[in-house]
């Protein structure tokens, strides 16, 4: 594909403005796509003042574009001070080895093992999975974007930062190592369920429920934003009889306020509302709550409410 002198200049532009452009599916906060999500996850922990991003899914000339600049075919491709680094796996290989922090002139990551715990059952049940693997795996813990813990067997990376426990080795990208301390893995078979538990110190706390009675009082205290996430056509049939906010101009002003702000979210019935409150959780909000059975246990409360 030949490129537009046009859209090769604007490239040019864009890249000359801004040492670090991360050309991506969706925004860094928001990837759409699981590559672009890696890459974007690797520059959020190294460069978490942000960064140059543009979303080829919103520019298709630049999409395009940029696949024939760099003879690169895929997206997110990442660049620095105006070379092509790579796509999502070169980028994340780069992060491991800590050659990507020499690029972006950072101190080398610290290799140190981190502290994770294992209970006795736990520590039996993956040396017996290790033994199945065969020789060259380890326990891999990794950590999402929404705070989720995650156990897999992997090839052992000698890049990673591990912990030998009793002929286990648990490793973690060197990029997660500070965030899997005080990590500690558990064997359960209870009301949970019965397997493998990781419990991290550092995960947001669950969303919590709240009565309408508990959301009306503190909101008309001043303790409590309300963010009823109906659309304004079921909001008309029965409104909560409290200020509160709603998404009707998107996430933006919400995904803003300090991650100690205490959210409850409301809807009909609480499912939608539930759904909200996990994607705020996800973000990093430590005091967030569901109004339990939405505005129809609203009605409950306050007779006055009709329902639909």
């Amino acid at each position: 594909m030949s490129l537009d002198p046009a859209l090769r200049s604007r490239i040019d532009t864009l890249l000359q403005s801004n040492r670090v452009v991360l050309f991506m599916k969706g925004a860094p906060n928001a990837p759409q796509c699981g590559f672009s999500a890696k890459a974007a996850a690797v520059l959020n922990a190294l460069l978490p003042q942000g960064y140059a991003h543009v979303d080829v899914l919103s520019d298709p000339e630049i999409r395009e574009g940029i696949k024939a600049y760099g003879n690169w075919p895929t997206i997110p491709q990442l660049y620095i001070g105006g070379e092509l680094v790579g796509g999502s796996d070169i980028v994340e290989q780069l992060a491991g080895s800590g050659e990507l922090h020499g690029l972006l002139g950072l101190p080398q990551p610290d290799r140190s093992p981190p502290r994770i715990t294992v209970g006795p059952a736990a520590l039996q049940m993956l040396r017996g999975a290790l033994a199945d693997a065969g020789a060259g795996y380890a326990v891999q813990l990794e950590f999402d974007a929404r705070n989720n813990a995650r156990l897999q067997l992997a090839p052992v990376d000698a890049h990673a930062a591990a912990v030998e426990l009793d002929g286990v080795r648990i490793q973690t990208s060197v990029l997660q190592a500070r965030r899997a301390d005080g990590v500690s893995i558990d064997w359960v078979d209870d009301e949970r369920g019965r397997g493998l538990v990781v419990h991290d110190p550092h995960a947001p706390p669950p969303v919590r429920q709240l009565s309408p009675a508990e959301a009306e009082a503190r909101v008309r205290a001043g303790a409590l934003r309300l963010v009823d996430v109906r659309p304004a056509e079921e909001r008309a049939l029965a409104a909560a009889p409290v200020a509160f906010d709603t998404l009707d101009q998107g996430l933006d002003a919400l995904e803003s306020l300090p991650p100690d702000a205490p959210i409850a979210f409301l809807c009909h019935r609480g499912g939608r509302s539930q759904q909200a409150a996990e994607h705020f959780r996800g973000l990093g909000f430590r005091e967030v709550y569901n109004v339990a059975g939405g505005i129809d246990a609203w009605a409950d409360h306050d007779p006055a409410l009709p329902r639909y």
